[in-house]
Order: C-alpha cells, then structure tokens, then sequence
C-alpha cells in the first residue's frame, strides 16, 4: 500500500468532528505558511493566513461594488489558499519549474469531514473563473499583492513597482482594475497619517493648546 493510501486510511478511521477539528488545526498551519515571492522582491514579509484575511476583505469590497453576491466573494477568498497548509506557497518562479497538486490536497484535507462538496465546488469555481464572483475572487488576490508591493515600494524597494505593474495586467474586471489602480497610486499611510486633523500631530499628544 502506498503512503498516500495509508493516509487516507487512516482518515477513514476518524469521525466527522474529528476531521473537523483536523481542518481547524490545519487551517491553523495558514499563519506559519510564508507567502515566498517577498523572497525574490527582497523586503517584505507576510504568511498566508494574512493574505487571505486582506483578500477577504477586498473580495467583499469588490462584490458591493460590482453588484455581486457578497457572501460568495468572500468565501472564495477566504478559502483560496487552504490547500497551501499542505502544499506551501508556490510563487510564480515556482511554478515555471514545478507544480503542485492542489485539488488533491484539498480532497484529502476535507476527506471525512462532511464538507468536500462544498469546498471542492468553490475551489472549482475559482479555477474556472467564469462567474463574476470568482472573477472578483481573482482580482481580490491581486489587490492584496498590489497593496502589500505598494507599501514596499512606499518605503523605498525599487523592484516593488515593476512587480506591481505585472499584477496590474492580471486584473479581470472594471471594479478590480478601478480600485487596484487606486492602491497602486495611493500613499500606504494615508489612512491614518492623514485622516485625523493636522492639529493632532502638531499638538503634543493630540491635546489642543492651552
């Protein structure tokens, strides 16, 4: 028998709320999963669970915009990258040299759990990309690259900006375009450098003079 099989052997013999405490454990392994691509730009760090919390977010941003459906915009972001708990992150470098079996992580990650169908539909439906919301989907996880690239380059990484302008071209519809264009001109700091007053930064304390 091979070492794949003994695995899922050995997931058979556990029960439903078994395999899912086993996906909230690797859902888990998402925050010590580093995002590799920082390695080849040269600054600039984060992890997987990170990303796709950003990318959640920006996905539901993107859905209100473009009149989609929310819920689903989101979930697709929020599970677009479970399957690297198993197979790390593969960068575009990577990928010219090396694949990773992705949807065969995922099935054995839900395997028992009363939740493959469901996980493998939106894992489908992200690939093939034909809806809006995956769609959306896609260029959330753009728009979160842009946004962390932006903030490189922000703080003074050359490279930051030819990598930005490839993530640009990868964009698949107006509203992802519209708002990443934004990110990608927009000052990091912005929110909350220049949100309060002037006077805050110029009294001590934020307190006004007496």
């Amino acid at each position: 028998m091979s070492k794949k099989c003994d695995v899922r052997a050995n997931t058979a013999d556990r029960s439903r709320v078994e395999r899912l405490a086993d996906l909230i454990n690797e859902a888990g392994m998402l925050r010590r999963t580093p995002r590799t691509g920082y390695q080849f730009l040269g600054t600039g760090a984060e992890n997987v669970a990170e990303h796709s919390f950003r990318t959640s977010v920006i996905g539901w941003v993107l859905a209100h915009m473009a009149g989609a459906d929310a819920g689903r915009t989101t979930l697709l972001c929020l599970f677009h990258d479970l399957h690297e708990a198993r197979t790390g992150d593969f960068n575009y470098v990577n990928r010219m040299y090396d694949d990773s079996r992705r949807t065969e992580a995922l099935r054995d990650a839900t395997a028992g759990t009363g939740l493959a169908e469901p996980l493998l539909g939106m894992w489908e439906e992200l690939e093939n990309a034909e809806s809006l919301e995956a769609k959306l989907a896609q260029d959330a996880d753009q728009i979160d690259l842009i946004a962390n690239l932006k903030e490189q380059q922000d703080l003074g990484n050359p490279y930051a900006r030819k990598w930005i302008e490839g993530a640009l071209k990868r964009l698949r519809t107006d509203e992802g375009r519209e708002l990443a264009e934004t990110v990608a001109v927009t000052d990091h700091t912005d929110w909350w450098f220049r949100g309060p007053d002037r006077s805050w930064w110029e009294n001590k304390n934020g307190r006004k003079k007496e």
